[in-house]
């Protein structure tokens, strides 16, 4: 009897709180509907990668295969190359380019001229509304032939490089053409998290006699420990989802050994073979690597009482 009258009381207490705040809850309606509709609702489609879909049959008309488009997967050695482009192009991004934000949103910190910060802030911001066509036909004209880094390179005395033609040129060239176009917009949150530090604890700093240096190692960067933390499991959870976008249009045949990822092949088997088992097997492999490190990131967050979850 107890448990029930607890219970109806809860009952009672949510709906007066439904009554009184309405239009709260009408406000994320739009929210939940987009997740529903653009990310729940497609799930169901995963089933395809343990079939031998047929467009015209349909999800509910094509033979079951099971485990059969992972094997072969698994054995096709295309893929283990695509896999390992994807991988080490996703670690040089992380290493070098979760950082970027932090230090440049650091970097707007120390500076006092609000002029100048918000010009400087305004100027990194706008790559970002930039579509990844117009940024690749910028990188291709800088690395051209008769682009600016060649004529640098022919003032010092040295012969051109075809930048986009060659290998070991290419995943620096996607990460540095990343970082341009996305630390700007990257620095809003960790901006955001600085504001929010209590300015007494910098006044105590400066009677204690901290420089800004010390300010910024003893108090910003641990203020902003929580915030860097939980981007960095989200960044995580994506590690394997490098954008298509970026690379497609950066791509030259001669650059397609290291520059091959999980998104291009895709778009080349699924999109132009119509082998759409095969490739929605990727996608839901690249899924579960991708909820297996955050899963494990995030217990090893917990250690420190943080964490998503």
């Amino acid at each position: 009897m107890q448990i029930d009258a607890q219970r109806k009381r809860s009952e009672n207490r949510y709906l007066r709180n439904m009554k009184k705040h309405w239009m709260l809850y009408l406000m994320i309606l739009p929210g939940i509907a987009y997740y529903v509709i653009f990310k729940y609702v497609p799930l169901a489609g995963s089933v395809i990668a343990f079939q031998d879909y047929q467009i015209f049959n349909g999800i509910l008309g094509s033979p079951w295969v099971w485990f059969e488009n992972f094997v072969f997967l698994f054995t096709y050695q295309d893929f283990y190359q695509v896999l390992r482009n994807t991988a080490v192009i996703a670690l040089y991004q992380l290493i070098f380019g979760f950082p970027a934000p932090i230090i440049l949103a650091l970097l707007f910190n120390e500076v006092r001229w609000m002029l100048a910060k918000r010009t400087l802030q305004s100027l990194f911001y706008l790559p970002h509304f930039l579509s990844w066509v117009v940024v690749g036909g910028i990188v291709f004209e800088l690395l051209a032939t008769q682009g600016v880094m060649n004529q640098i390179r022919g003032w010092l005395g040295f012969e051109p490089i075809l930048y986009m033609q060659e290998e070991r040129y290419f995943r620096s060239i996607v990460v540095l053409s990343g970082i341009w176009k996305e630390v700007g917009w990257g620095t809003i949150v960790y901006l955001a998290a600085i504001t929010g530090i209590n300015p007494n604890l910098y006044e105590a700093a400066v009677m204690d006699g901290a420089n800004r240096w010390k300010q910024t190692i003893y108090i910003t960067l641990p203020s902003m420990a929580p915030t860097i933390l939980v981007l960095f499991l989200l960044n995580i959870g994506n590690f394997l989802e490098l954008g298509f976008d970026q690379i497609f249009n950066l791509l030259t045949p001669m650059t397609y050994s290291v520059g091959d990822i999980i998104e291009t092949y895709v778009y080349r088997a699924g999109v132009l073979q119509g082998q759409y088992s095969v490739t929605t097997a990727i996608g839901l492999f690249q899924s579960v690597i991708g909820f297996i490190l955050l899963w494990v990131f995030n217990r090893l967050a917990r250690k420190s009482e943080q964490g998503l979850w």
